[in-house]
């Protein structure tokens, strides 16, 4: 399904279930103004055609004890053959690895490390990450604090 042919009940629906994935099918077609079985056949057919990929419970890291956010910068050895799906492949193992963005400018990639506290950064940082072969720089932006952090995507809907 591309864009043309979304209309403006899907894009309701798709600003209501990124508030709130948890509403029932009632509360959601009472919301957008149809019955429960054409609300429930868009959301089926918003899944089948990819355009909602997944549902996710937000979890606060702090609650659970995940206390150290970083971004690193990483850039690669590219004269090391395959460097980049080897570094790929070693990130897909990383679990405090939670983002991993190939960008432009003054890194190759950009990731997102979520752990305990600082010995645990320090740990993954000098026993894993220092050891992927084909990494020649890295580069840590510590966060402080989150002001935001908005899982609703940018788009007009309506």
């Amino acid at each position: 399904m591309n864009m043309e042919k979304l209309d403006k009940i899907d894009l309701k629906i798709l600003r209501i279930l990124q508030e709130n994935s948890k509403i029932t099918n009632l509360e959601l077609s009472k919301r957008i103004g149809l019955s429960p079985a054409p609300t429930l056949e868009r959301v089926k057919k918003l899944e089948q055609s990819d355009v909602i990929k997944s549902y996710h419970a937000h979890v606060n890291p702090q609650a659970i004890g995940l206390n150290v956010q970083t971004f690193v910068l990483v850039s690669l050895a590219w004269q090391k053959k395959n460097a980049r799906q080897h570094f790929l492949d070693k990130v897909r193992e990383i679990d405090e690895i939670v983002s991993c963005y190939i960008i432009t400018g003054e890194a190759d990639f950009l990731v997102k490390i979520v752990c305990r506290d600082i010995p645990t950064y320090e740990q993954l940082l000098f026993k894993t990450l220092s050891q992927i072969e084909e990494i020649e720089r890295l580069k840590t932006l510590m966060t402080l604090s989150t002001f935001k952090d908005s899982k609703i995507l940018p788009y007009k809907y309506s």
